[in-house]
């Protein structure tokens, strides 16, 4: 079998441990928007927010307003009693997660604002002004 050059040696070197490079650095990534799916809807004069989070409890999130932005955080916590070493797989990302929405100007009274945790889903409510959509409103011409 022929010899490469020792110029394109080197780059098949380095992509022999590319696996190993980024094994560390996935583990180190925040959770993105991979974790939390959100729907986002407006029903009943109300903006709902059903965000998904899987394996918490409701004293593992606290969700608030700070200036117009909706934010979620929370942690996921390891079994600690499971040392790293025996994983043979670990796929599930542990540690704090933070979601911001930006809330739109039609919204009302955030101090009756609603939310509710059930089977792994965060349900927030928030009021709306009345807006016109979906309305016809006549205007008189004198």
């Amino acid at each position: 079998m022929p010899q490469l050059p020792s110029i394109w040696e080197e780059p098949f070197k380095l992509m022999s441990n590319v696996g190993k490079m980024l094994d560390g650095f996935h583990n180190s990534l925040s959770f993105g928007t991979g974790y939390g799916r959100t729907d986002i809807y407006e029903k009943d004069g109300e903006l709902h927010y059903d965000i998904e989070l899987p394996g918490l409890t409701k004293d593992d999130i606290s969700a608030k307003i700070e200036e117009n932005t909706l934010v979620v955080k929370g942690e996921i916590k390891r079994d600690e009693s499971i040392s790293e070493d025996n994983y043979l797989l670990m796929e599930r990302r542990y540690g704090s997660f933070q979601k911001c929405f930006s809330l739109p100007p039609q919204v009302d009274k955030v101090d009756k604002m609603k939310a509710k945790f059930e089977d792994g889903i965060l349900k927030i409510t928030i009021p709306l002004k009345e807006t016109l959509r979906g309305k016809v409103v006549d205007i008189e011409i004198e």
